[in-house]
């Protein structure tokens, strides 16, 4: 019989909690509840869906610390122009009047 996905990501978080380990809960798909794990040099993803299987991404650091320089390619890389990300009128407004 499969298992409750509810009772399974109970006893998941249990577990973690005995161990010592923080997380955090996000909802970011739909049927679906993540937890995200920090522990040093990794921060683990996993993921209880709703069908009772259960997703784990895992990211794991180099080991190199960047100074706040870095956060200027965050920004190059990853923020979309202001004009494209526009949702209400007023944004629409305040980006004409910058050009």
């Amino acid at each position: 019989m499969k298992d409750n996905v509810f009772n399974k990501l109970l006893r998941f978080l249990e577990k973690i909690e005995q161990m010592g380990m923080s997380y955090t809960l996000a909802h970011h798909r739909e049927g679906a509840v993540m937890v995200i794990i920090a522990v040093p040099g990794e921060r683990w993803e996993v993921e209880f869906m709703n069908d009772g299987s259960v997703e784990v991404e895992r990211f794991t650091s180099n080991g190199q610390i960047h100074d706040e320089s870095a956060l200027e390619e965050l920004f190059e890389r990853y923020v979309e122009p202001a004009a494209e990300t526009a949702n209400s009128p007023q944004d629409a407004e305040l980006v004409a009047a910058e050009q």
